[in-house]
């Protein structure tokens, strides 16, 4: 079973040092890795080969434009040879278990389509700060999950074979198009929380995800949730009417505050729970 490491870059070359270590020290062996540079402007082309030349198992290429990181990530899955995929941003890091305690599940369970562990929070030079407590395994086939609060964090793996049967990764959403992937796969079986922090985020100034582009994140995540209720055809949620149309966020996460009530949790917890205990 091949694991597709996914590498989606944009002048994020002086990081990538030890994105690459944490994947050549890998306990899984049967992988690639598949970069796709998006127009950087700086010299990461240049610091990428020179860690990656010679080794075959290690795939890079350019866009012909600067076409934005969903499109990006769309791309490389395409061009991904391998049954298992996953995305690690080039400033991040994964354990050196990551793979296989994906793989692990992926070949003892037909049915998992989707795989994610705990990550790490760390500083700009990649050292621990802290691991963050929003990761926990998720109730499995329920039409009103949309992973908000989130519970579905990095390290994400996923079959390839099934995200092609999906309405595949909508690109239009930008900063939240891993969010638009998870729901899809979501939809299509069963996924599984490998509690172990497998994936190190760095957090510097330049990060996608963070700073100024958080606000623009959950606008676009609120239009993943209202696109996968359209989806699913789900008229009300906890007695609220779905919009028709999407009009703003506030009118999509309004839907969605019951989940924060200590008796869903509760609930919650109990349906995980004895889920597990029926799948075993």
């Amino acid at each position: 079973m091949i694991f597709s490491i996914l590498i989606a870059n944009y002048n994020n070359g002086k990081f990538f040092k030890q994105c690459y270590d944490s994947i050549i020290s890998q306990k899984y062996i049967d992988w690639e890795v598949i970069i796709l540079d998006d127009c950087s402007t700086d010299n990461s082309l240049e610091l990428i080969n020179a860690l990656i030349k010679n080794d075959c198992r290690f795939k890079l290429f350019e866009n012909e434009i600067n076409s934005g990181v969903g499109v990006t990530k769309s791309k490389l899955i395409e061009l991904a040879n391998g049954d298992i995929c996953g995305f690690l941003d080039p400033d991040d890091g994964i354990s050196p278990d990551a793979l296989l305690s994906s793989i692990n599940i992926f070949q003892k369970d037909k049915n998992t389509v989707l795989t994610y562990s705990k990550f790490i929070k760390c500083d700009e030079n990649l050292k621990p700060l802290e691991v963050p407590k929003m990761a926990m395994q998720v109730l499995n086939n329920d039409p009103y999950f949309f992973n908000c609060p989130v519970h579905i964090v990095h390290f994400v793996s996923f079959r390839k074979d099934i995200y092609l049967q999906t309405e595949k990764m909508n690109t239009v959403m930008k900063i939240a198009e891993d969010q638009d992937l998870y729901l899809k796969m979501y939809e299509k079986g069963k996924v599984q929380f490998i509690n172990e922090n497998n994936y190190f985020y760095r957090t510097h100034s330049g990060g996608i995800s963070q700073n100024e582009n958080k606000p623009k994140s959950r606008e676009y995540f609120a239009k993943v949730i209202f696109n996968a209720m359209k989806r699913r055809n789900l008229k009300t949620i906890h007695g609220k009417t779905v919009p028709e149309e999407y009009t703003n966020s506030a009118e999509i996460y309004s839907l969605l505050e019951y989940q924060t009530s200590i008796v869903y949790r509760i609930k919650k917890k109990l349906k995980i729970f004895v889920q597990q205990v029926l799948s075993k």
